[in-house]
């Protein structure tokens, strides 16, 4: 019996999309899932193909050559726990056994450490651009047991998305969980791109009057330029569709209250725990929970006061400007992102190679966009750029940007018009730029109350004042 040359465990529409792009790229495949009409689907799905179903994680593992590859495609978390426990004794050394969930970084790092000594490589890969992106191409970020790249490197790159250099979208991000890290990231950046996406359509629905056709003529204006990306051109079409039922924008129909599954949530928290500045992703997680408030939102719009928005008179130049601040909202989205990976990569000493993360979402991923070439450029020409606002390029397309961001914030502001990702963007912006912050106080007033000591810019060393007699 010809052997398979991998072994999906978790036939939901991801694993079976992955599955079905292995086969078609010349792998012979094997599924699994304890949901006995997921097998039977796959196996409809499948038929004639070299791909198949099998009946216990145990016959698949039988049906693997070795060394052995099984990719596991089930919910992060206990699922994941639950599966290489039942693995763990069916596998040999030398096999390979690769995570292509959205899971914690720290969990990854965790399993690897529970598989040293037997020989077992682990691998934590980030996997994006959904369904689509599974079975015709996604971007991919493993990570974990080097040993573990020459086995899966020829499967993986084959699957991938490619560039229009025809570059694969998937390379080795380094040791440890960093395979799953840079997929985190790359989601953080995802909340606060589509928040600022948002944002700039309800000014243009507040202030400027602009239909959802209307707005989706401009968005698919401005995803011929900088702008251009995944996200941009998906919002154009979505302002486009109509409901078959009422005739009306489908968009208006939807409720006003946006899901997380957690990745968004994990950045943040990750950021505050490395000290990394992110207010731009973290704005954007915050306002999908204050979306989840529909019933308080309802009631406190009937008691709190606040200006009503009005039309804008230069609709032409208002576009023009809320153009130019979602692209700065943008770069200061993927400034934050980088910044948590280089953050993250001096405390694990993962040595992640930067320019390879920007080129390896250019295809495939939720976030490509043209920016990220731009991107890849910056860290090749400087590998230790601190923050991408440092870059001549981004920092000169700031320069011309964000005046508009300043005029764009005010405008939200003063019509009452919600745009925290623009808000924080300009904050981050100005913070970044200024020599001197007023920090000085605040280490002032906890030296009062808590004699947390203070640092003085005319000498060396630490210092404690008594404040009042």
């Amino acid at each position: 019996m010809q052997k398979m040359d991998i072994g999906l465990v978790g036939l939901g529409v991801m694993g079976e999309n992955l599955a079905l792009n292995l086969e078609r790229n010349g792998f012979y495949v094997g599924g699994f899932d304890l949901d006995a009409s997921k097998r039977e689907r796959f196996d409809q799905r499948t038929q004639g193909l070299n791909a198949q179903s099998c009946a216990s994680l145990e016959a698949l593992v039988d049906r693997l050559q070795t060394p052995r590859c099984v990719w596991l495609m089930v919910p992060a978390g206990a699922a994941v726990d639950a599966v290489l426990t039942r693995l763990r004794p069916l596998l040999n050394a030398g096999d390979v056994v690769m995570d292509g969930g959205n899971t914690l970084y720290t969990d990854t790092q965790r399993r690897m450490q529970s598989l040293e000594g037997t020989g077992i490589h682990y691998v934590g890969a980030g996997v994006s651009g959904g369904e689509e992106g599974a079975l015709h191409g996604p971007a991919l970020m493993p990570g974990g047991a080097s040993a573990a790249w020459p086995r899966l490197q020829p499967m993986l790159q084959a699957i991938a998305a490619k560039t229009d250099d025809g570059e694969p979208c998937c390379e080795w991000m380094g040791p440890g969980g960093s395979g799953h890290f840079v997929k985190m990231v790359h989601n953080g950046i995802e909340y606060a791109d589509m928040q600022s996406i948002c944002e700039a359509y309800w000014l243009m629905h507040n202030l400027l009057g602009m239909s959802p056709a209307q707005m989706s003529a401009v968005f698919h204006e401005w995803n011929q330029g900088e702008l251009a990306s995944y996200l941009m051109g998906i919002t154009g079409d979505i302002l486009a569709h109509t409901d078959p039922e009422t005739g009306s924008a489908l968009v208006d129909l939807i409720l006003d209250t946006a899901e997380q599954k957690g990745t968004g949530k994990w950045a943040s928290q990750i950021a505050l725990d490395l000290g990394v500045t992110a207010p731009t992703i973290a704005n954007a997680v915050f306002a999908r929970t204050v979306s989840g408030l529909h019933a308080e939102r309802a009631l406190a719009s009937k008691v709190l006061s606040g200006p009503a928005p009005r039309a804008a008179v230069q609709q032409d130049a208002v576009l023009g400007q809320i153009k130019n601040a979602l692209l700065a909202a943008k770069i200061c989205a993927y400034a934050q992102g980088f910044s948590l990976l280089k953050a993250a990569d001096r405390e694990h000493q993962w040595q992640l190679p930067m320019g390879t993360v920007a080129a390896v979402w250019r295809a495939g991923c939720i976030i490509r966009a043209n920016l990220l070439q731009d991107i890849r450029a910056s860290f090749e020409r400087a590998p230790n750029l601190d923050n991408l606002l440092m870059d001549d390029h981004f920092a000169g397309v700031m320069r011309r940007s964000h005046q508009d961001l300043r005029e764009v914030v005010a405008m939200g502001a003063l019509h009452g018009v919600a745009v925290p990702s623009f808000m924080s963007s300009l904050s981050y912006y100005d913070a970044y730029r200024s020599a001197r912050l007023p920090a000085n106080l605040l280490q002032a007033q906890r030296d009062y109350f808590g004699a947390h000591t203070y640092q003085r810019i005319d000498r060396p060393g630490k210092f404690h004042t008594r404040w009042s007699d």
